[in-house]
């Protein structure tokens, strides 16, 4: 996709969603062996909901076992869901495959609509031509910018991760860094791939790629902390997710590094270690929009006949920079669970 074929694709689509007053709360699973549906509680969720048929939404994405970023997307997904008559039912596997079975699974209970992350788009792209074909409309959010078009998708939300990469790489520039490693946690996954070519392509320094287990938090703590006491020229960790920011403050301190840190991505725990100084800035891509967003626009699709977007170009929710001079305004929306 041409991503200069259209200006709002180089900034943040100005798109305020309306949150519901309360979320439906889900109980969701994660299996490297294909993942279970979610059940669905119903209770708690406020009045002033749509009165238009139920439907039934499935969101699939590639979250890994215990990885905090997910429960953000997911908040939002569950408020768009409570506003407008929804049963969601949520469903995640890192592994391709495992994952396209999920949305198979989604086809066979003849869902109303599907939302999902194109993190291995080869591994997706038969299943959701087969969702089309049933007449599922399916959007794409978080992953896929450049493959949600290629694959008939209605719509995306999300970041251009190489975007995001390359003002993060004119970031450390403005900085004054020299020698960075960028710590990629699932190899072969398109976003994380992408951001740290992003970063490459304008950080005027030496950038390095450092792959870790991403579901093993003791190793990648052990691999960024090796490699900060073998070269200390390294002045800058870059991560690609709050929760190995957090570790690799461990390892900054455990190799006695005097290396920066700044990260991609946001939780509670990061906006407090950047009002601390411990994280220089983090690029916020607003999970909670991307979940509300990919629900409420299939909602929007069968009841209205709406596609944001045009159906032409990407609905963006990032690149934000969070840093010392924001972070406390951001700081009360993260205690919410909406940033």
């Amino acid at each position: 996709m041409d991503r200069t074929s259209h200006p709002r694709s180089r900034r943040i689509v100005p798109l305020v969603a309306v949150a519901a007053a309360a979320a439906l709360t889900l109980a969701g699973c994660s299996s490297s062996s294909g993942g279970k549906k979610s059940t669905e509680d119903t209770s708690g969720v406020s009045a002033g909901k749509a009165t238009t048929p139920r439907m039934m939404v499935a969101m699939i994405t590639h979250a890994a076992p215990g990885d905090t970023f997910w429960d953000t997307i997911r908040k939002g997904a569950q408020a768009a869901a409570a506003k407008d008559n929804i049963k969601l039912v949520y469903s995640s596997d890192p592994n391709g495959p495992n994952q396209s079975n999920l949305v198979q699974n989604a086809i066979d209970q003849k869902v109303d609509g599907i939302a999902v992350t194109l993190a291995k788009p080869d591994a997706m792209k038969s299943v959701v031509a087969t969702a089309e074909k049933a007449g599922i409309p399916v959007v794409g959010f978080n992953t896929g910018v450049q493959d949600w078009k290629k694959q008939g998708l209605l719509e995306y939300f999300g970041q251009d991760e190489s975007i995001a990469g390359e003002a993060f790489g004119r970031k450390l520039n403005a900085a004054g860094a020299k020698h960075t490693i960028c710590v990629i946690m699932e190899q072969g996954q398109v976003a994380l791939e992408a951001r740290c070519a992003g970063v490459k392509k304008t950080f005027t320094g030496k950038t390095e790629i450092i792959n870790v287990n991403g579901t093993d938090m003791p190793s990648v703590k052990s691999t960024i902390t090796a490699k900060l006491q073998q070269d200390k020229t390294i002045d800058y960790v870059t991560t690609l997710g709050a929760p190995f920011a957090m570790t690799a403050i461990q390892s900054i301190a455990d190799a006695g590094s005097k290396a920066k840190l700044a990260t991609f991505d946001l939780n509670k725990d990061a906006v407090g270690a950047i009002k601390a100084g411990k994280i220089q800035w983090a690029i916020d891509q607003q999970p909670y929009l991307q979940g509300y967003l990919a629900v409420d626009s299939l909602w929007l699709y069968k009841n209205n006949g709406n596609y944001s977007g045009g159906g032409q170009e990407p609905v963006l929710t990032g690149p934000a920079f969070v840093d010392k001079t924001n972070v406390a305004k951001v700081a009360e929306f993260a205690a919410k669970g909406t940033r």
